[in-house]
Order: C-alpha cells, then structure tokens, then sequence
C-alpha cells in the first residue's frame, strides 16, 4: 500500500441496483490478486456483498469497502447500494469519496437511481467517469446508452472507447485516446490487435469528437486545435486528466465485468486521471461553533481532522466507527476529539476494512479511511479532530423516510428490548427513524421504502434476538367544527354539605384551518369571579382532547365566554371546569362537527411513459395535483393526497414504473374528508372501539 497521497484513489461506485457495481468492484479485486476467485453476485459469493440479508436478496443493502494496489497506486474501492431502499447509504458514502464510476447497464439504460447518482456526485463535486456495463449481453446497445447519457446528464459525456463486436459477440474495446484495439480471451487477459476494418470511419469520427471535446478543458491547447495544429498524445491524456478533474466533462469507458473485458483500462483510468486527495484540495470547514469557515489541507503534518461517516453495530464487537481522515494523521492507538458532542474519544486499534475482515493497520494520513470499535460517543456525522484545533465538517444528511410502520413486539415485556436494540440499528442505518405518534399511541419505525423496514426487521432479530411485528399506522384524523353556535353547560350537584354549583354560557365558531385554539373572556359585571374562568378554559381544553364522532381531537375553534352565574358557596373550580366540558360538548354535537385528515405534499418523479398510469392511479386516490415539471427523461408531478391513501405507495409506485420511479411526500395540512367516506370511517372506527 502506498504511503504517498498522490498515489491514493478513493473511489464511489454508483448505479442503479442490478447494474453491476459489485459484480466490477470483484473483477478489479480479482485482476490485482486481493482474491483469488472470482465471486459472482447470483451465486452469493461476493467479498463485497456479505451480510445474510444480501445474500438473500442479491443486492447490496450497505455500503462494502475493500482496496488493491494497481501499477503503484492504492486504490479503495465504495461499492454503494443501488436499491432506492438503501439510497440514504449511497448519499452518505459518496462524501467520502473524491471521485466516482457511474456504472450503466447497456440493457437496461438509464433509471432514476442512476440520476440520482449522478446529482449526489454534482454535490460533492466528484470528478467522474461512466462505465457501461453488460455489452456482452443480449439487447445490450452501447450507442443507445450514449445517446441517453448525453441527454440526461451535464457536465456531458465524452466517449473514450468503441466496443468490438455485440452482445455473445462482444470481445474487446477501442481506445481512442491511444487509438488502439484490444480483445479479451476467457480469462480476461487484454491482446493488442488491429482496428477492425468495418470500424475504421466510425473509429475516426468518434476520434475527432473525443479530441474536439478535450481540449475545450484548456485554452492554449483549444487555440492551437483551432488553427488547425496537431497535437500529441500526451498533450490529449494531459487534457484529458484536466478536463475529468474540472468536471468539464465526464469520459465513458465500457466492457463487461463478468467477462472481465475492458476491466483493465478503466483500472488504468482511475490512475491516470481521476483525482487523489491531494487534486480534491481543501476542505470548507467550520470553527466549533459552526460560524467562522476555514480550510482543511490535506496535508499529514497539519493537525488532524476527520469525520464519521458510517457506523456498524455489532453485538460483540460493539460499535464500529468508519471515517474518512481529511488532514492530519493518526497512529495505531491513541486520543481524538468529537466536536459535535464535545468530548474525548480513546481507541486501541486502527483497522482497514477489506470486505467483512478488518485488518489492522498501524497509521493513516490525508485520504485514509479507517475504522475504530467501541467509541463511546461518536455516530454517524461527527466530526472527530486535534484538540487543539477544532473543526466541523457539514456531513450530509440522510435521505427523508416515505414509509412508516407501527411496530409492536411479539412477546410481551419485550417494549424497552426493542427501543434499546433498534436505536443500535438507527446508529447504523441513519435513514431509519424511530418515532412515537402521541395522538395514535402507536411507535413508528420510518424508512425509505417496505424492504428497507423489512430488512431492519430481519437484522433486529439476526443481530439482538429481538422480534417484531409490523402493522398499518393509524391515520393521526382530527374533528372540526363547521358552524356557529351558543349553548350552556350548567353543573349542580346538591349532596349532603358543599354542594357544586358552576353555570358558563359559550359561543363555538369555527376557525380557519391551521388557526388552533382561541379562548376569549367577555365576561361583565363579575357574572363569574375572576378566579373560575380559567377553570372553565381548562375543562374545554380536556374535552377538545376527544372529539363527538370518534374521539379524534378537535381542532381549529374559537370559544367565547360571554355568561354564566355562580353560588357564593358551592361554586368551585371543578364545578366551573366540569360545566365548561358540558358546554363544550353540547356545542360541538350541535355546531355541525365533521372528520379531518392528513393532506401530505407529495412530488413523484417517473419516466415519461409511465405518466398516464401515475395520473390516473393519483385520482382514484383522491389526489389533487398541482403542477408537472420536466427533469431530463422523466416528469415530477406535485401533488396534494390524503395520507389514508398514501400508507402503501411505495410498492404501487414500483409495480406501475417497474422501480423506475420515486417519491417523496411530507406533511402538509387538514382537510375535510367527503362525507360518505367521513360516514363509512366514524362507523369502523367506532365498531372496532367496540
């Protein structure tokens, strides 16, 4: 392993699931000796893919590490998940990298993961390449996938190699920087052979353009093109290496990784042009207090500074603490502190990761990423750094949940095992959320999709013995009110001794929605003491709290006191609270009281095609929608929907665009439910209370 930081490559492998990230990250593994098979996906044999709940559904659920030394440089390979269940990892991961392969399947083309990829490297302003994948396969088209890549994506593609021959037929590539062929034997050992002659006018053109695009990353080399100067292969690789730097464009590479063609030249790419830590620069930081920015060099005499940017939890080893090391250096034990929780932090060892080992390792500089077990109070996000000089690096963010589930467990008793054994997993997967729904009583576990929850599920029971069931959140409904009106609640209560006495006249109206609760006092003349007028706004709050149709809180209403009596002796405050909850429930039966729901803002992004099945799919569940937007190939439709509708989407959404297509919803206001589905709901509700 190197120990020169120019020589290092930190590198993301992105995609859509089912394109092949794993199976390249094997190949290359494989190509430079760290293994000595070559693990395949469908058969469960990967390094990379290795927890029980990939295996079982042959794609990769959390970010994999491992590294291979390739003609003197390190690199380190991040095969991110490609599943939209498991996105949130991809994100969080990609801010460790400095440079990303978007991989694309030559069959499938294209899919909304792919884009997302594709945003999340323009965020992190991530030097990129894309490799098609799968040229070996039937209805592979390489042209086709260019094409769409040049629609979809900025900064545009530039194509640096042609691939000899098609689907069984496919055998090797063109290099069009250093304008020579090569074709694979069954080994994937690469031969050097002539330019076929039926490619020699395509091989040409696409020579010119390649050239035509590399040189626009700089300006002397553009001019001299221009004037009509040749110019030599070390000037095109040197532009060629600016120009991916810059992010001035983005080249495209292609093989097959299951064939291992064309493997070694995008090995060769990494190398020669993509950025090591040192080419990514400085990083923006902030001081402790997250106000004054400052720069982080990556320079290993600086004082250190990393962050967190993975945790696994494991039951034995305890906690697992993954962080990519910015400036500074680390040696094989020793101290750190965490800004973000404003402690010390101790470790004994250093560990590398390859796969599901750890290795220990005895240092690491600017662009390491390390691992160290049991931190104490160190998660996901934290910043970890010198003392003496504290930083805070801003992680990002996990991606907003879409599906929730209430959770209960299956054996009795078992409520505190399961909040202790989920919030280790949340430590994990930053994605998940655990959350209480006071108004429904119910404890949601929240996540990107059903798989994701199911997974977390699985993982809770492999992991800490702890068993849950799932079901359907309740709908948080609440009741209104929707006309107005004036009663009396009159409280007399004559027993031996202190009798009760309290006797309040209100008026109910309603309030616009969102507008809450508004209690005015127009009591004159001391009808009813000071003292009791509280107690009256307080038996209304208590009341408001379980609505007449079906026990739901009632919301957005203004009471009025405006009259009342009292008794010099019996009257007390529970009297003038208990005739307040009277007056109140009189008034609301009479004052036209109706149910309301969740309205959540929902925006779906889905391939052009599958547009009429999402409107339509939208209408019959009552959704509203509010406008339409384009975004490359696909449509973003926002939309206004009942939350009772939206409970299960996410698997609809995938069945209708066939995983193409994503959503995001949140929540947006109440509304009033349509009285016969109003009447059908009190009804059930009311029964299953029964």
């Amino acid at each position: 392993m190197t120990d020169k930081i120019e020589d290092l490559r930190n590198i993301a492998l992105v995609a859509h699931g089912g394109a092949g990230k794993t199976s390249l990250a094997e190949v290359m593994l494989f190509n430079t000796g760290v293994t000595n098979r070559l693990g395949r996906v469908e058969d469960g044999n990967t390094v990379m893919d290795f927890e029980p709940e990939e295996l079982k559904r042959n794609i990769s659920i959390s970010s994999g590490f491992n590294q291979y030394d390739w003609k003197k440089h390190t690199v380190r390979l991040i095969d991110t998940p490609g599943d939209q269940n498991f996105f949130s990892d991809t994100r969080i991961c990609m801010q460790a990298a400095d440079g990303a392969v978007v991989v694309i399947d030559a069959v499938d083309g294209i899919k909304v993961q792919t884009e997302q990829a594709w945003d999340f490297a323009e965020e992190f302003n991530l030097p990129s390449v894309i490799f098609i994948n799968k040229l070996d396969r039937e209805r592979a088209d390489f042209s086709r996938t260019c094409k769409d890549a040049a629609e979809c994506f900025e900064p545009k593609p530039v194509i640096l190699q042609l691939p000899i021959g098609s689907e069984a037929d496919f055998k090797g590539v063109i290099d069009l920087v250093g304008m020579k062929a090569y074709t694979y034997d069954a080994e994937g050992k690469a031969k050097e052979v002539d330019i076929p002659s039926d490619m020699q006018d395509l091989v040409a053109e696409e020579r010119e353009a390649l050239v035509e695009n590399v040189v626009e990353s700089d300006d002397e080399l553009l001019e001299r093109y221009l004037e009509g100067e040749s110019l030599s292969d070390d000037e095109i690789k040197a532009a060629l290496r600016k120009g991916t730097l810059s992010r001035t464009f983005v080249p495209v590479l292609c093989g097959s990784a299951t064939k291992n063609i064309g493997i070694d030249l995008i090995q060769d790419f990494i190398v020669n042009c993509m950025p090591s830590p040192l080419d990514r620069g400085p990083w923006i930081v902030t001081d402790a207090d997250g106000e004054k920015e400052m720069e982080c060099n990556p320079d290993p005499d600086a004082p250190f500074s990393a962050f967190v940017f993975k945790t696994v939890a494991d039951p034995f080893a305890g906690r697992l603490s993954i962080f990519r090391v910015v400036s500074g250096s680390l040696g094989a034990d020793g101290n750190f502190y965490n800004t973000n929780k404003d402690t010390k932090e101790r470790y004994n060892q250093l560990l590398s990761l390859a796969g599901k080992e750890q290795k220990p390792v005895t240092k690491a500089g600017p662009g390491s990423i390390v691992a160290v077990a049991k931190l104490k109070d160190s998660t996901t996000g934290d910043t970890i750094c010198d003392e003496g000089r504290k930083v805070k690096f801003k992680c990002a963010e996990p991606l907003p949940s879409l599906t929730s589930f209430a959770v209960e467990p299956k054996s009795k008793g078992d409520e505190d095992k399961i909040f202790t054994s989920l919030s280790k997993l949340l430590e994990e997967d930053t994605a998940l959320q655990l959350t209480r729904n006071l108004e429904t009583s119910q404890i949601l576990l929240s996540g990107l999709g059903p798989i994701h929850i199911e997974v977390a599920v699985e993982k809770l029971k492999r992991k800490f013995n702890v068993e849950i069931e799932l079901n359907t959140p309740k709908v948080p409904y609440k009741e209104t009110i929707t006309k107005k009106v004036r009663t009396q609640g009159k409280h007399k209560k004559q027993t031996g001794g202190h009798g009760q006495f309290g006797d309040c006249w209100i008026q109910l109206e309603p309030l616009p929605r969102g507008k809450g609760f508004e209690f005015v006092n127009k009591i004159v003349g001391g009808v009813i003491p000071k003292q009791y007028i509280p107690a009256v706004e307080k038996g209304i709050i208590e009341s408001c709290q379980k609505g007449v149709l079906s026990g739901f809180p009632c919301i957005d209403f203004k009471v009025t006191l405006d009259d009342g009596s009292f008794h010099a002796v019996d009257s007390s405050e529970m009297a003038f609270k208990i005739a307040g909850s009277l007056a109140f429930k009189k008034a609301t039966l009479e004052a036209g009281p109706v149910l309301l729901e969740p309205i959540m803002n929902v925006s779906i992004t889905t391939p052009d095609e599958h547009m009429g099945d999402i409107m339509g799919d939208l209408n019959s569940r009552r959704g509203k929608v509010l406008g339409m937007d384009s975004k490359g190939k696909n449509q973003v439709i926002k939309a206004n929907v009942p939350m009772a509708e939206f409970l299960a989407y996410a698997p609809d959404l995938r069945s209708m665009t066939g995983g193409r297509g994503m959503f995001f919803m949140e929540f947006s206001h109440y509304d009033e439910v349509p009285a016969q589905i109003a009447q059908k709901l009190v009804e059930e509700i009311n029964k299953s209370k029964e």
